[in-house]
């Protein structure tokens, strides 16, 4: 009689290389455009007296300067697609770190 293992001895599946995205093509003019977007509107909300709101711009405007380098990254791999949209981006990042720093 053959012996069949127990599923839990069982060899794993190897995963696939779905997530995988060296070959993508350059980044999407409406990621840069959304990006700044949400760095506008980080701005607004940071402009606001009431604590909370002005609390919640600052944390959004937070975390989008590493989102925006990566998306950096990933341009300078596969490129930009609009340069004149990363300048855009590249802007509200650099007048988001002025302003956080200054």
């Amino acid at each position: 009689m053959a012996h069949v293992a127990p599923t839990s001895h069982r060899r794993a599946t190897r995963a696939s290389h779905r997530g995988h995205r060296s070959a993508d093509g350059p980044v999407q003019i409406t990621s840069w455009l959304g990006l700044t977007l949400a760095f506008v509107v980080g701005w607004v909300l940071t402009a606001q007296s009431h604590v909370g709101v002005h609390a919640a711009g600052v944390t959004l405007l937070v975390m989008l300067v590493p989102v925006t380098a990566g998306v950096f990254v990933a341009a300078f791999r596969q490129g930009a697609g609009s340069w004149k949209a990363a300048l855009a981006t590249a802007a509200a990042l650099a007048f988001t770190l002025l302003k956080f720093f200054l």
